[in-house]
């Protein structure tokens, strides 16, 4: 930032340059940008801009690059690493894709859309519908998030097991880069073999080398049916056992394999209490398992032949099966609501590991024996995706504590889980990305070929450190 600029005289600029009406600069107007999705950190910027097209994204950013100002992208602001509000709020703007949420095009016989990055993830989900397309993102966040903040934290969701990550899923990107001009390569062509596939460098970026602005994405036929079970089992060996027959016999109609303890119930129905208990919540674990179909499939048919083997076998100790979508919905807001519930006893540890699959259960065990030496007051709560090896493993502080105790236990149980993760070469960030949370850790474990490589990606790409610096990497002032 000039020296000689005050926080008015850039505001004032960008006003000029953008349009009253695309600038935000009064703290509470400002404030829902600039706080992270559970609370738990609130921070402030130069300003908010809101542009509706992807010329005015041009513009801001030629205007904020003359002015020394820093741009932070954000999406729905959903995020649980940081990654989309400010740390340097003296030099930083918030760059919101909230009013750039067009469906440009829906092509069924091309199995494809054409989204801005504004566009919120239900939505569009829902506009595909209508066509009798099925886009599978799912989070649960989908009612708030955008799409441009999905590709640029690469949002994995329940629905890995069967359609990948968000990477898998995008076709193309067009995105505004730290100079203003365009990178397009908004294409919906399955095969594109022209050299090194540009737009992987955008995908899980965290925004730190352009802003999305419209991304293409593949479709599939809308499932016409789905079959939901929640499934009582002994431990967490019986689980993977699950998956794996799960894997043979459902082959890939299987969408969604979750597993959950039975604090699960607890927590959920504390954030909704008219939730209906459908299980009895007294098994050491529960597993939540979709499969889909459409056209000649029979699935509810392969659900029950399913079960009938593994209860047959003693595997499945209890389970329901949803006999409507609004039951199947109901099973999976305990899924749901069980984050909502740890949010509302008060700042906790969010973590995000992945694991290989036949180490989960051991690393879930050692960790959670970690923790329990370590902070023996605090409650584990381990759930996540089996089918991806994505375990997040939390843990929540007793009440009562004062916000620099909560902050402590906190950070003894991330360094535990740390520990029992290194030892098992897991990843620190399965799906929610680095942001500014994670930085530390990341660059602890960051080997020097991999320092070097995206060192010289930022510096090509963004020599002025104009795109949210200091996420992911804190690299300095790159000469």
């Amino acid at each position: 930032m000039h020296s000689s600029y005050t926080t008015a005289d850039l505001q004032a600029a960008l006003r000029a340059r953008m349009g009253d009406a695309a600038i935000l600069t009064e703290a509470a107007e400002m404030l829902p940008f600039c706080r992270d999705w559970h609370g738990d950190v609130t921070s402030n910027a130069v300003a908010v801009i809101r542009p509706r097209s992807t010329a005015e994204v041009c513009e801001a950013v030629r205007a904020c690059l003359e002015l020394g100002l820093s741009i932070v992208p954000q999406g729905g602001n959903t995020g649980l690493v940081l990654g989309a509000i400010p740390d340097r709020p003296e030099s930083q703007v918030i760059l919101s894709l909230e009013r750039m949420k067009a469906v440009r095009s829906v092509d069924p016989d091309d199995f494809s859309m054409v989204v801005e990055a504004g566009c919120i993830l239900a939505e569009a989900k829902e506009i595909a519908a209508s066509k009798g397309m099925f886009f599978p993102l799912a989070l649960g966040a989908q009612g708030s998030c955008r799409i441009g903040g999905n590709v640029s934290t690469n949002a994995g969701g329940i629905n890995v097991l069967r359609y990948g990550m968000t990477r898998e899923l995008v076709l193309g990107l067009e995105v505004v880069l730290p100079d203003g001009t365009v990178f397009d390569a908004l294409s919906t062509l399955r095969k594109d073999n022209r050299g090194i596939d540009l737009k992987q460098l955008f995908i899980g970026a965290e925004g730190t080398l352009g802003i999305v602005t419209a991304v293409a994405v593949k479709l599939t036929p809308c499932p016409d049916s789905v079959a939901t079970a929640l499934l009582g089992l002994n431990s967490l060996e019986d689980v993977m056992q699950l998956y794996r027959r799960a894997r043979r016999d459902c082959c890939d109609l299987m969408s969604a394999f979750e597993f959950m303890p039975p604090i699960a119930f607890t927590l959920a129905r504390e954030a909704m209490p008219d939730l209906a208990m459908p299980i009895g919540g007294d098994c050491p674990v529960y597993v939540l398992m979709e499969i889909s179909g459409s056209g000649l499939v029979d699935v509810d048919e392969l659900m029950q032949r399913f079960l009938e083997n593994v209860l047959e076998d003693g595997l499945v100790i209890d389970g329901v099966v949803a006999a409507s979508a609004a039951q199947a919905r109901n099973l999976w807001l305990f899924r749901e609501g069980m984050n909502e519930g740890q949010a509302r006893r008060g700042m906790h540890l969010r973590t995000d590991i992945s694991v290989q699959l036949s180490r989960l259960p051991d690393f879930v065990r050692e960790a959670e024996a970690a923790v329990a030496a370590a902070a023996p007051d605090c409650i584990c709560v381990s759930y996540g995706h089996v089918g991806d090896g994505n375990v997040h493993l939390n843990v929540m502080p007793p009440s009562g504590l004062s916000a620099a105790e909560r902050s402590v236990r906190i950070h003894t149980a991330k360094k535990a889980i740390n520990a029992v993760l290194d030892r098992y070469h897991g990843s620190i960030s399965a799906e929610h990305g680095i942001g500014r949370l994670k930085r530390a850790d990341f660059e602890e474990r960051l080997p020097d070929v991999q320092r070097h490589l995206l060192t010289a990606i930022k510096k090509a790409i963004d020599p002025a450190m104009v795109m949210n610096p200091r996420c992911q990497l804190n690299l300095g002032e790159l000469s």
